[in-house]
């Protein structure tokens, strides 16, 4: 699946994307404490969000009074950043950059003390190639020492299962309007294995009338030991790999003795 296919994805899906969390601001809140947690004592002042979405992590980083610039390859995820910025009145502490990671060079300029991509985007990346390169860049615009947080979806069990309907979450609206969210999935053998996740937005104003919108978008189901194994022929040293709710994090540092 090429960039253009995903960005259109995300370009649709911008607009709904508080609704694919049971509560937003509480969200926003677990995001910040958690990187401030990992943050801590480890001299992080400037950090880049690779795939920052509609801003749920770089808005509490600003908020936290983190140097931070997001960056997303999708114009409707970053017009939504903008405006939930604006919202919280951080819109003037984080510098916004429309591309993607392997054009990350091109527009934003390190060194970095810590990188983050978290929302299960990595996995996007179909190739090896593109993920060693990705890492690489990674690495490059961190300084020695610098930290990178990973975050991916916990595809173990899924592998086994391979389950085909996953629930959303349901929001009531104004006026007994509501949205459901839900996903369908494809699951392709491979090698490599590709999970192509349809969602479907269920939108009424009044409880009545019903709209149904699908899109469709695939992943690799890479694991975080996969990754760890490329973070390491690239350089990165000292890893931890944790359970975060549905997820995987994955916290690495570039060694001190790296060249700048």
């Amino acid at each position: 699946m090429d960039q253009n296919t995903i960005n259109q994805f995300y370009d649709v899906i911008a607009e709904y994307y508080l609704y694919f969390y049971r509560d937003w601001q509480t969200q926003l809140e677990r995001e910040g404490l958690s990187l401030r947690a990992i943050f801590r004592n480890k001299g992080i002042l400037r950090v880049l969000d690779a795939s920052c979405g509609i801003g749920i992590q770089a808005i509490p980083l600003a908020q936290l009074g983190y140097d931070v610039v997001a960056a997303d390859p999708s114009s409707g995820m970053l017009r939504k950043a903008h405006e939930v910025a604006k919202h919280y009145k951080v819109l003037d502490k984080i510098v916004f950059e429309h591309t993607d990671f392997l054009n990350l060079q091109d527009s934003v300029e390190g060194p970095f003390d810590a990188i983050i991509t978290k929302g299960n985007v990595l996995p996007h990346l179909l190739l090896n190639e593109e993920i060693e390169t990705t890492l690489n860049i990674f690495y490059d615009l961190l300084r020695p020492g610098g930290m990178l947080v990973i975050g991916i979806r916990d595809f173990a069990p899924f592998m086994e299962s391979r389950p085909r309907f996953l629930p959303g979450f349901i929001h009531n609206l104004d006026h007994q309007g509501e949205i459901i969210t839900f996903d369908i999935w494809e699951w392709e053998q491979g090698p490599p294995v590709i999970a192509t996740q349809n969602l479907y937005i269920v939108k009424s104003l009044d409880g009545k009338r019903y709209e149904t919108l699908k899109r469709r978008v695939s992943y690799r189901p890479i694991s975080t030991d996969e990754i760890k194994v490329v973070l390491f022929e690239v350089g990165f040293r000292e890893y931890e790999d944790r359970p975060e709710r549905t997820d995987r994090i994955i916290i690495t540092r570039k060694p001190l003795s790296a060249k700048k």
